[in-house]
């Protein structure tokens, strides 16, 4: 019995090495962050980034609802929490670890993450099983040394170098 294209398909990505970030939000005070690997910057002029989001994702809601959002590149040291958001706690229990804190526009970000890019939502693509979401960058938080958090073949590592 072969496998199905589906099936090739999801073996064929476990080789995309992919830097992993958290996605994270708020709404009406509701919070939410998810690991995320679909996410890439779009344009310069004007900064932008897109990302792709499961409408089954329990951060969806808000993020239709349009809500603001960080994108928080994460360094080895935070593979702790990025198992939190990949795995079945869901809404504010992702935020107990206190590495989290708000920006004056309510958007959380995480304090000592790599680098935060805090977008506006400018628009949204549905795709498949999977909404696009675009954002304008309005504000960079960069904490200096780069040692990206990498996801492939279904484990996290860190670059060797």
């Amino acid at each position: 019995m072969s496998e199905s294209l589906e099936d090739q398909f999801k073996l064929a990505m476990r080789g995309l090495a992919k830097s992993v970030v958290i996605i994270s939000t708020a709404l009406r005070g509701e919070r939410h962050a998810m690991a995320a690997t679909a996410v890439t910057p779009l344009s310069m002029e004007p900064p932008s980034m897109l990302f792709c989001i499961n409408r089954t994702a329990s951060a969806y809601p808000i993020l239709l609802d349009g809500a603001g959002f960080c994108v928080n590149l994460l360094a080895m040291r935070h593979e702790p929490i990025a198992r939190l958001c990949s795995g079945p706690v869901k809404g504010e229990a992702r935020f107990e670890n206190d590495h989290f804190a708000m920006d004056e526009d309510g958007v959380p970000y995480l304090a000592d993450a790599q680098a935060g890019v805090t977008c506006v939502q400018d628009g949204r693509v549905a795709y498949g099983s999977h909404d696009v979401f675009f954002g304008k960058v309005k504000k960079v938080r960069i904490a200096g040394h780069i040692e990206p958090l990498i996801y492939v073949d279904g484990i996290y590592k860190g670059l060797a170098g």
